[in-house]
């Protein structure tokens, strides 16, 4: 098979990594890619959103199956154009992708499917919205309707940073066309996990569950990030409440979806919490997740080419998983949230055995790769436990000789 993966960050290194396991696959394209990808499959300089010229590519070079990373050309509706030209996509459509696109739609069809998640409500107007926090007291979360790089949620501790929240979406427009709308729901306390899937139509396979941390300081503190590590599995997830999130969670949205007139297929990622009530929906997205992919593929024994013909021709791909641990500790650019700089050159990671590198925020330039991102390497291991996988991480990132201009979270895997 020639693949096709679309996207350039970690996630899509990722994949390309397991594709170049597979012996059914051949050659392997990436648009546009990354510095380090290029040392494994052939980078094109077609950008993610240039969904014409990806459907060009895809003729040019008899593409056989083509994998889309990121969720900005799902919305931007990659996968019609692709299954209007007859070309194999796993991907989900414009129409479908709407889940992780619109979280007004999300909770909207969330309350109309009775799939578990906060209660929430959708405002326009920055008054209305202060009255409702008012109501609602703190803490409250607010969050902007449309896709902001998964920076677009605030967590307010307390009344006054939920009307900043609101003022600075509603009013300032801080987050553009993606903030003009925003949803303010309760706060559910309880440990966060990832649960993605293989999904066509009304078959839903899930992977192991993954827990991402999404804070940028060590104990989960400060400002919301893309993800600045993750591991997996989740010990403290208990089978039975993997059987719940599948059956009243996956399986009630994609025949939600079906019902709809716009059946799913691809990867359906579910963020959830654990409540005392038993797991609640923090929010959809539509596509494998970063850096929760970077964890849970290495511990996949199955080709992961197989396994995506096996789902779209609706067969069970009888998924298979190592029994160990994987962590992921992600290496920042100093600044990340906010701004940030680019051009820096990226610090070697020494060689330890078990350890593996994957590149997000990174380029080639001059010969040398520098950075160009927030998250700009995720550096990863797998051991027979947690504690062992996470050691073997940090013994790598402790042998960097120069960290000037990046950062790590240091207690991923460890809290």
């Amino acid at each position: 098979m020639n693949i096709l993966v679309v996207g350039r960050g970690g996630r899509e290194h990722s994949i390309v990594m397991k594709l170049a396991e597979d012996n059914m696959v051949t050659r392997i394209y990436v648009a546009p890619g990354n510095g380090g990808i290029a040392e494994q499959a052939t980078c094109v300089p077609i950008d993610e959103m240039d969904v014409e010229g990806l459907v060009n590519f895809a003729k040019r070079n008899a593409i056989d199956l083509t994998i889309v990373g990121p969720e900005d050309p799902l919305n931007a509706g990659i996968a019609n154009r692709f299954q209007e030209e007859g070309l194999k996509i796993f991907a989900p459509t414009r129409e479908a992708a709407l889940l992780e696109g619109s979280k007004s739609f999300a909770k909207a069809f969330m309350k109309k499917y009775e799939i578990p998640t906060a209660d929430a409500n959708t405002f326009t107007n920055a008054e209305e919205a202060k009255q409702y926090i008012d109501s609602k007291g703190a803490p409250i979360v607010v969050k902007a309707d449309g896709l902001v790089a998964g920076k677009g949620v605030i967590v307010a501790e307390t009344k006054d940073q939920a009307y900043q929240a609101v003022d600075e979406m509603l009013v300032a427009k801080h987050f553009a066309e993606a903030g003009t709308t925003i949803v303010i729901e309760e706060f559910l306390a309880g440990n966060e996990f990832t649960l993605m899937a293989f999904v066509h139509e009304k078959n839903v396979f899930p992977m192991i569950p993954a827990r991402d941390h999404k804070r940028v300081f060590d104990n989960d503190e400060g400002p919301n990030t893309g993800g600045m590590g993750a591991y997996a599995p989740v010990a403290d997830v208990s089978n039975e409440h993997l059987i719940f999130a599948k059956e009243e969670i996956l399986q009630k949205a994609v025949e939600g979806l079906m019902k709809e007139g716009q059946p799913f297929m691809g990867i359906l990622y579910a963020g959830l919490i654990m409540t005392e009530e038993g797991p609640k929906v923090i929010e959809f997205n539509t596509r494998f997740g970063d850096p929760e992919t970077q964890v849970v593929l290495p511990l996949l024994k199955n080709d992961l080419a197989q396994v995506l013909v096996d789902v779209m021709d609706g067969h069970n791909p009888q998924l298979k998983w190592e029994e160990g641990c994987s962590v992921g500790v992600v290496v920042a650019s100093e600044g990340y949230p906010d701004a940030y700089r680019k051009g820096v050159r990226i610090p070697e990671i020494s060689s330890v055995d078990d350890a593996f590198t994957i590149h997000g925020g990174t380029k080639s330039e001059g010969g040398s790769l520098v950075s160009n991102g927030g998250r700009v390497l995720l550096v990863g291991a797998k051991d027979d436990s947690l504690e062992k996988a996470a050691d073997t991480v940090y013994e790598a990132l402790a042998l960097i000789d120069d960290m000037k201009g990046f950062f790590y979270r240091r207690d991923i895997g460890r809290n």
